[in-house]
């Protein structure tokens, strides 16, 4: 086990000790001191942006998990700093992809309101300034290996919101066998439809380490968005073709409705470390090619984690505004500049890495599209954290909530609640009227920030999820699903 910083857990830290830490959530964090980014930024560094699918809070080992080992992630958080209180965009996928790559909450953009998006017409709007095509102004090469989901050809795609080159699928999932859904191949070499046998997690991890190995250090610096699908369902490891092939004789029912009876611990565990075994072939090219010590590797997650996540300390899974389903690691490593094992509670999500990054490479947001994202330079170098206001809202179950301090307002239907999330991540003790004031403080702070927002779209395809889980917690009868 390598040795505990001062303020924070040990690499490989216990359950007890994972939940102290989250229990801690707010208190500053005493760091070295280090040069501020603007002093030690001299070239600019390669960015290599890691994303993973579905994956929950505690499903790494750094974070907690104990069925299984991640060592390449966890080596990412020995030499950098984990955020301990990171949360998604969105409780599920495009939503939050939309506001990683605009650095502005979803909700303002239509494709930021629906999920699935199904085969309505809608997508990032190639107009949109975005994270890729910002660092291509700024002289970046920029790649996108793995996931894209912000809409379709010929209207949407890659290419068209400042990606150089492409290498993935369009979708919000694939076979990890074949590539595709329902017998319709999705596999893309820029906007050249291929296909390449093989397990996906590999392919794309095998993409990665062949354009690191082919960018040389006299190069332009390159933005690498490495999206994995994996632990997306379906419920595929490297040695499950045969379960690949069960799912594509099930005709006209792609993975068999979402593959409600797939999947075991063992299956999930065996996805989540074929993808930790592909970062760690990255890190290995970057060591290689001499490249690491002017890299930024982020690790991440694009919401809270599904079916056979570990979300602990928290409740909820993916769909779902309670901590469990947008509560997300989030790893960054830059030697020199971000100290080994460090660890910050500073409040943090998936939108501010557009500003920070921006900053880091010399350059700014756009000024017709401000981010509502912050800059965490002052975090990444080891500073208090500052408090922050955040919403969200989904469409299924009508949920809304507002987190803002240590406090979090929640509505679930017509249940509200009222929850200290740093005394209790569990979300049990409804305080609402016990803190009354807080409580309509935080109503209020969500009102006006829905009132800047698109309004909800309820011909979106956000339906179709239950809300048991929530029911299980809540004591809540009326699990159907959002209906105007």
């Amino acid at each position: 086990m390598a040795k505990s910083p001062e303020n924070g857990p040990a690499i490989g830290y216990t359950r007890r000790q994972a939940v102290a830490s989250a229990a801690a959530a707010g208190l500053a964090i005493a760091l070295p001191s280090m040069p501020s980014v603007a002093q030690r930024t001299r070239k600019q560094p390669n960015i290599i942006f890691i994303l993973a699918d579905d994956l929950g809070f505690a499903d790494v080992s750094c974070y907690g998990r104990t069925e299984y080992q991640t060592p390449a992630i966890d080596s990412l958080a020995g030499q950098g700093l984990r955020f301990m209180q990171a949360y998604a965009n969105s409780a599920v996928c495009s939503a939050t992809r939309t506001g990683l790559i605009t650095g502005r909450y979803q909700n303002r953009l239509p494709i930021g309101l629906e999920e699935p998006l199904g085969a309505r017409d809608v997508g990032l709007p190639p107009s949109h300034p975005t994270l890729p095509s910002l660092l291509r102004k700024a002289g970046y090469a920029t790649w996108l290996v793995g996931k894209w989901h912000l809409g379709m050809l010929p209207k949407y795609g890659p290419h068209l919101s400042g990606y150089d080159h492409f290498w993935g699928f369009r979708s919000g999932a694939v076979d990890y066998f074949t590539h595709g859904i329902g017998g319709v191949p999705d596999l893309w070499d820029d906007d050249r439809a291929i296909s390449q046998p093989g397990y996906a997690t590999k392919l794309l991890g095998d993409k990665a380490v062949e354009i690191i190995n082919g960018h040389r250090r006299s190069d332009p610096p390159m933005f690498l968005s490495l999206h994995f699908n994996a632990p997306h369902w379906p419920w595929e490891g490297p040695e499950d073709e045969a379960e690949s092939k069960r799912l594509a004789a099930i005709k006209g029912k792609p993975f068999a409705e979402m593959d409600v009876d797939g999947g075991s611990m063992k299956t999930y565990a065996a996805m989540v470390t074929a993808m930790d075994a592909q970062i760690g072939r990255v890190l290995a090219a970057l060591d290689s090619t001499g490249q690491a010590e002017n890299s930024i590797v982020i690790f991440t997650s694009d919401n809270g984690g599904e079916r056979y996540s570990n979300t602990w300390p928290f409740t909820g899974k993916k769909t779902e505004l309670l901590e469990g389903g947008l509560r997300i690691p989030a790893i960054i490593r830059w030697p020199g500049h971000v100290a080994a094992q460090s660890v910050s509670q500073q409040v943090m999500i998936s939108m501010d890495w557009l500003p920070t990054l921006l900053a880091i490479a010399g350059t700014s947001p756009d000024l017709d599209f401000p981010p509502d994202g912050i800059d965490l330079a002052a975090a990444i170098g080891g500073g208090t954290p500052v408090p922050r206001t955040l919403c969200w809202r989904y469409l299924n179950l009508a949920q809304e909530a507002c987190r803002s301090g240590d406090w979090k307002y929640l509505k679930i239907l017509d249940n509200r609640f009222l929850f200290n999330v740093v005394d209790d991540p569990l979300e049990r003790a409804n305080l609402k009227d016990r803190e009354p004031a807080i409580f309509r403080d935080l109503v209020q702070k969500y009102r006006d920030w829905n009132s800047t927002m698109l309004p909800l779209d309820y011909d979106a395809n956000s339906g179709g999820f239950t809300g048991s889980m929530m029911a299980d917690h809540f004591g809540v009868k009326d699990t159907r699903t959002f209906d105007r």
